[in-house]
């Protein structure tokens, strides 16, 4: 019994924080645009490689592998 006389201060504690923190978050816009991120898993960077017109690394070590052994079959 005299435990709760700690245990329950501290966990209202915790929880007083854990709101504090919910709501910092709402304020400095953590939850502003959900729906980009959640989407962006689903889409390749395709967009990203054609504007830079470099090739990633793993493309030139395909085409050089091709390239240097010939066509596989």
């Amino acid at each position: 019994m005299e435990s709760l006389y700690l245990l329950i201060p501290l966990a209202i504690v915790i929880v007083a924080i854990a709101v504090g923190v919910f709501f910092w978050a709402v304020k400095s816009g953590q939850f502003d645009d959900l729906d980009t991120e959640a989407k962006r898993i689903l889409f390749d960077n395709d967009s990203v490689k054609k504007k830079s017109g470099k090739p990633s690394p793993e493309n030139t070590s395909r085409e050089k592998n091709i390239t240097d052994n010939g066509p596989t079959e």
